[in-house]
């Protein structure tokens, strides 16, 4: 009998193994325009306040052709509205959550206060409505925002709930980069998804065998790619250079982007703000929560397909061809006019782009072990501070990577360079301000941490893997930023009301 089991086993492992090679590499005829989100970026009020409204709720979506699919969305049916800001605005939301369920709205990459963050301390319950504010005190970048209820956010965000944030500032203007919304500056939503036959989405987690979805242990890993919300897309380029501003707005999926020609393109920003010096790259891997900005040229009347090739996951066998290792996916076809604009110039470099952090010797260093979904062999606890950090502070925090899986390290309300990997010098895609970070092999990464100066003793931030599945398994630890010299003052308990609401309620 254990020899039958064996063999059956066996077979299950083979026919699960050649199934998870996806690709749609020929399948598609980039028949439906790419959809541009709304852009919200009101004029401040006469207390100078810029003001936005988000409404959450359900709705309904036609991606595959006759088919309706039933979605969350902010504004509307499906993702959320482009929402813009300056460097130095003071900005207040009204976050009404008509969905069927408890949520929150987190401002992803962003230095704000941390009752403001949209954690998992500041629940929307069902019908209520949040007012969170704040000013904004960071570099340009392109940030986003997704719900973040603990143990959900994987359903939440999939479902539809997520936004592009676009931080602008005068070194940002003064670069000459491609600027024009949706036009030449466009931003680029990646999501993957499955489809059940009818159009609905499937929520499955994992189409394994629970012996074998010990090695698939990333969550949902969709064969159907959507941009911006738009299946088989393709978007009509006017002018000889454009800006995209990629996210990975995926749950788990990682994504490896170029050009089957292997053009060049230009990396001009990280997830937190600009690059000193544009880089130029054939390649770009982006794990779930990462924004670029590149800049692509194109040639009067050429197409062109933004392509995801197999991803340097940097796993070993066989849990790289479960966890998207092997998949290839052709995301959007770019169509160049016969005529095009004139675009400026690239710049050689970029004026007032933020400086590498700098890090004292003397430096705190913190030492955080990722395997299967714990940080340092512990599940979340809302009602546990993890670490207690001063204000201001830079210090060395130190990622191992012990169990050989994907994960993706994002650090709420920071900014950080990678400063080593694997005991090498980080590839230059890596090395510009960053919040999120795709953690390569075994072994450790190395981040050098700007903390903000905002401070509260009893909400926290959070530190967690931004692969989904495994945040809302448990993979995800919380800090308290306080002021210098009193963190040992500081209760490593929060008060329930403070786990429980964390404010925002109105």
């Amino acid at each position: 009998m254990a020899v039958v089991g064996g063999v059956g086993w066996g077979a299950n492992w083979l026919t699960a193994y050649s199934r998870h090679e996806r690709s749609n590499v020929g399948s598609l005829d980039f028949r439906n325009r790419l959809r541009i989100p709304a852009l919200l970026d009101p004029q401040p009020g006469a207390d100078g306040v810029k003001r936005y409204a988000l409404e959450l709720a359900t709705g309904e979506s036609e991606f595959l052709p006759g088919k309706k699919t039933a979605t969350w969305g902010a504004n509307g049916p499906y993702l959320a509205p482009t929402l813009r800001a300056r460097n130095g605005d003071k900005v207040a939301l009204t976050v009404r959550n008509k969905l069927p369920d408890d949520t929150t709205l987190h401002w992803h990459g962003m230095h704000l206060p941390p009752a403001m963050d949209g954690g998992p301390h500041q629940m929307v319950a069902a019908g209520d409505t949040w007012r969170p504010h704040w000013t904004v005190h960071q570099p340009a970048a392109t940030l986003w925002y997704h719900p973040h209820p603990h143990g959900s956010t994987g359903s939440h965000v999939y479902r539809g709930i997520a936004g592009v944030i676009i931080i602008d500032d005068e070194h940002a203007t003064a670069a000459g980069l491609p600027s024009r919304y949706g036009v030449d500056d466009v931003p680029i939503v990646i999501q993957d998804k499955n489809f059940n036959d009818d159009g609905s989405l499937d929520l499955t987690e994992t189409t394994l065998s629970d012996d074998i979805a010990a090695i698939d242990n990333v969550g949902v890993l969709g064969d159907t790619i959507l941009i911006n919300g738009t299946y088989d897309p393709y978007h009509e380029v006017t002018t000889e250079r454009v800006r995209l501003r990629l996210l990975n707005g995926s749950n788990a999926r990682v994504y490896q982007l170029g050009f089957p020609d292997d053009r060049t393109f230009h990396l001009v920003a990280t997830d937190n703000g600009l690059l000193r010096r544009p880089q130029g790259l054939t390649r770009l891997r982006l794990a779930p929560g990462e924004r670029a900005e590149v800049v692509v040229a194109f040639k009067p009347g050429e197409k062109a397909v933004l392509r995801s090739f197999k991803p340097d996951l940097k796993v070993s066998f066989p849990t790289g061809r479960f966890t998207g290792g092997d998949d290839t996916f052709d995301l959007l076809q770019f169509r160049a006019a016969g005529k095009l604009k004139p675009s400026p110039e690239l710049p050689a470099t970029i004026a007032g782009a933020p400086a590498p952090i700098e890090v004292p010797k003397d430096a705190k260093r913190r030492k955080f072990e990722f395997v299967a979904t714990r940080i340092n062999g512990q599940a979340m606890d809302m009602n546990r501070v993890d670490e207690v950090v001063p204000a201001g502070a830079r210090e060395i925090w130190e990622i191992e990577r012990g169990d050989g899986r994907v994960h993706a390290f994002h650090l709420h309300g920071a900014t950080f360079n990678v400063i080593e990997v694997l005991g090498e010098k980080p590839p230059v895609e890596m090395r510009g301000p960053k919040d999120t970070v795709y953690l390569p092999g075994t072994g450790t990464i190395k981040l050098a941490v700007a903390f903000d100066t905002l401070t509260d003793t009893e909400k926290p931030y959070m530190y967690h893997c931004h692969v989904l599945r495994h945040e809302d398994k448990g993979m995800m630890g919380q800090f308290l930023v306080v002021e210098p010299g009193s963190e040992d003052k500081v209760p490593r308990t929060l008060k329930s009301s403070a786990a429980e609401h964390g404010g925002g309620h109105h």
